[in-house]
């Protein structure tokens, strides 16, 4: 009995099509499990925030400040002070990326797996990067580093591996935990053909013994652990990169 692994991309959610059956509109499953994770940010924001007074008397308020001050000395410690405008951004987007990577564990693909995903977060900050250099500077002082051609190079090939590292590390934990899982169905057929079982006709066996447990942990590797990295290695890039722009 053969087991078959799906490696597509993102499905298409909802599409609108025209008198000829030709696609007008469309939404990715990324665009829209991306909207969820955004609704559960937002969620998190209003629930940590509800109340907030000027000394704190809740576990909420003060897991609130605790996530500021975090944000904020991170980005002292890798910026500067001066830079505490950035904290915002660093913490939206790396709220962004670790839900909607380790939304995969309760069975919605992660939308960091999507290049479309990725390359719109590093694009995002490429401009800031882009107008931080502007500020810092000045129109004719960044114009002036494209003089030497290995910074034009540069310029792109940052954006560009930012987006290929975060993609390229959660689809392929994606791919690799759903091989193994088609290996371990696999592996529960042979042994239950070894000791005289047979699969239910048009169906397959309705319990395969060996995808128990091992891909949990597996999970917690490639989901959990994998997922935080690379969201953390995502922002301290971003941080990077834009302290570069200032200097």
């Amino acid at each position: 009995m053969g087991f078959e692994v799906n490696v597509e991309g993102p499905r298409r959610m909802f599409c609108l099509l025209n008198e000829n059956d030709e696609i007008v509109f469309a939404l990715s499953e990324s665009v829209v499990t991306g909207w969820l994770v955004i609704l559960i940010v937002l969620a998190v924001c209003l629930i940590l925030t509800k109340d907030l007074k000027k000394i704190p008397d809740t576990k909420r308020q003060c897991a609130a400040e605790y996530i500021v001050k975090t944000v904020n000395n991170m980005v002292s410690v890798n910026m500067d002070k001066s830079s505490l405008a950035y904290a915002p951004y660093i913490a939206a987007v790396f709220s962004y990326i670790i839900i909607g990577t380790l939304i995969s564990m309760i069975g919605f693909r992660s939308i960091t797996a999507d290049i479309s995903v990725t390359g719109g977060l590093a694009f995002m900050t490429f401009v800031l990067v882009t107008i931080t250099k502007f500020k810092y500077m000045g129109v004719g002082g960044y114009f002036k580093q494209f003089i030497n051609p290995l910074n034009i190079i540069g310029e792109i090939a940052n954006p560009v591996a930012m987006a290929l590292r975060l993609f390229g590390n959660v689809s392929g934990g994606m791919i690799i935990t759903m091989i193994l899982y088609a290996g371990l169905g696999a592996a529960s057929g042979a042994l239950y053909n070894l000791i005289g079982i047979q699969p239910i006709e048009n169906v397959g066996y309705v319990f395969n013994i060996f995808q128990v447990g091992i891909p949990a942990v597996l999970s917690i590797y490639f989901d959990l652990f994998s997922g935080a990295i690379q969201s953390y290695v995502f922002i301290m890039l971003t941080m990077a990169y834009i302290q570069m722009g200032k200097e």
